[in-house]
């Protein structure tokens, strides 16, 4: 069984893990309001979506 002969340090650990991060999702400004909302999504805060309103408040 393979044994590793030295301790891995923090550098080397931290430089292999740099590619495991979450990521923010596409956040796009509402036309209406300008509140930042997920792409082909409704603006929770409006409820407008592609200029229209879609939802009633």
């Amino acid at each position: 069984m393979a044994v590793p002969k030295r301790k891995t340090s923090k550098k080397v650990k931290r430089q292999r893990r740099t590619h495991k991060k979450l990521s923010l999702p596409g956040l796009v400004e509402c036309k209406n309001c300008g509140d930042h909302v997920k792409q082909h999504h409704v603006c929770k805060s409006c409820g407008h979506y592609n200029g229209k309103e879609v939802v009633e408040q």
